[in-house]
């Protein structure tokens, strides 16, 4: 370890999160970024990793993209964060590239800094609406840390910071007779991930997000989609519930609309509900929300996930990926190793907790950066970056397959 090094996880320890370093530290795997670029993540001691997590799709164009550092350069000769209260050149043309993505109607933009913020707003937004206070989440899933959003999650994200506001109740997912009971004429809103990754990479019944839009229009709520981690093309469609082919009222957004250069999110909702900001256009504000700086990042991001080429990519790494997951887990059948999710929203169930929790760190001591699914610890969260490499691709299949192995000779959770 160099003396940089150790340098500065000292001085994170003392000023920043002492948990993260003795958790880290605990377990052999203390990460402090260094160079970094495309898939590649190099610690400050030079150790490379390829990034299977992408910080939840931050840096769904890998690290530090050449055109979207081009596109925030160049904004910052004649662009800032701007003024909220003054009309906005980039915020106009983003939120119309925005809309160009959306189902017809929705087309009405409000910006904002963080994923959490941009559910917050979803969520102010259709209690405002709808005259409601109820809101229905799922059990197991997660949508930011922050006010109403953190009402939406689990216990163990919500029991430090209550009393939690009142109104907010959880369903399981892909239960539609669950959530059919759980719906009424108090309900303001139904949101949902997409594809939920904490809860563990689920990829809910072909019909289940049409059932639940029947629901909602049923009794008068709102359908809420979040799409901070599916979006912009991570499961080779440009938004996630395009494979479901439901229209919502409200679209969540956030992580890879930064281009992972400069923060950035938004809640798009349908053009009927604009009359809310018309009677009152300060109601809701976001001082950094929708820098312009910001906004020149995310118009580079669209662009370059809207290519047809892009997406086909996407598909293409996601088919060899998921092949060689299956592949290896034919070697090692007492893994019980499945390939979930769409696209490279996937994940990689084991066994158990246990196998996971071990292969998490037998990934990282062989250059493989990921997670595990803190609602289901038998899933790892294996989210690639989209411009990952067919060579990168094989590479990353030849470590995992090194890392089972591994695991498998040593015993596995007996050793």
């Amino acid at each position: 370890m160099s003396k940089a090094r150790d340098e500065i996880i000292q001085m994170f320890a003392q000023h920043v999160s002492p948990g993260k370093v003795d958790l880290y530290a605990k377990y052999d795997i203390l990460l402090v970024p260094g160079k970094r670029g495309g898939a590649l993540l190099r610690d400050m001691d030079g150790k490379a990793f390829l990034n299977c997590h992408s910080n939840g799709g931050v840096f769904n164009l890998g690290h530090r993209n050449p055109r979207i550092i081009k596109a925030v350069t160049e904004a910052m000769k004649s662009y800032d964060i701007s003024n909220h209260h003054l009309v906005s050149g980039p915020r106009a043309v983003l939120a119309r590239m925005l809309a160009e993505t959306m189902p017809n109607g929705l087309d009405q933009v409000v910006y904002g800094v963080s994923g959490g913020e941009a559910v917050d707003l979803a969520l102010q937004l259709a209690r405002g609406v709808t005259g409601r206070k109820e809101i229905v989440s799922a059990k197991g899933g997660y949508h930011g840390h922050t006010g109403f959003a953190l009402a939406t999650g689990d216990r163990k994200y919500r029991e430090k910071f209550s009393p939690m506001p009142p109104g907010f109740r959880q369903v399981p997912f892909n239960s539609i007779e669950r959530l059919e009971r759980a719906v009424s004429e108090k309900t303001a809103a139904v949101i949902f991930e997409t594809i939920p990754a904490t809860m563990g990479i689920v990829v809910p019944d072909r019909e289940y997000f049409r059932a639940a839009r029947r629901v909602c229009d049923r009794h008068g709520a709102l359908l809420i989609m979040d799409e901070v981690q599916t979006g912009f093309g991570r499961t080779g469609r440009f938004w996630g519930f395009e494979h479901f082919r439901i229209k919502p009222d409200i679209v969540v957004m956030g992580k890879g609309m930064s281009g992972g250069i400069y923060p950035i999110s938004a809640t798009v909702y349908h053009r009927k509900y604009r009359w809310f900001f018309r009677e009152d256009p300060f109601v809701h504000i976001s001082t950094c929300g929708g820098s312009e700086i910001g906004c020149h990042a995310a118009m580079e991001v669209i662009r370059i996930s809207r290519e047809p080429s892009f997406l086909e990519h996407v598909r293409f790494i996601s088919g060899l990926l998921r092949r060689g997951i299956e592949d290896i887990s034919l070697r090692y059948p007492d893994m019980k190793m499945k390939a979930r999710g769409i696209g490279l929203m996937m994940g990689i169930e084991f066994r158990d907790e246990i196998t996971a929790l071990l292969l998490v760190k037998l990934f990282f001591e062989n250059g493989i950066y990921v997670v595990y699914a803190n609602n289901d610890p038998r899933v790892i969260q294996f989210l690639p970056v989209l411009v990952m490499t067919e060579k990168e691709a094989e590479t990353v299949l030849k470590k995992i397959d090194r890392a089972v192995k591994t695991l498998e000779g040593s015993g596995g959770q007996n050793k």
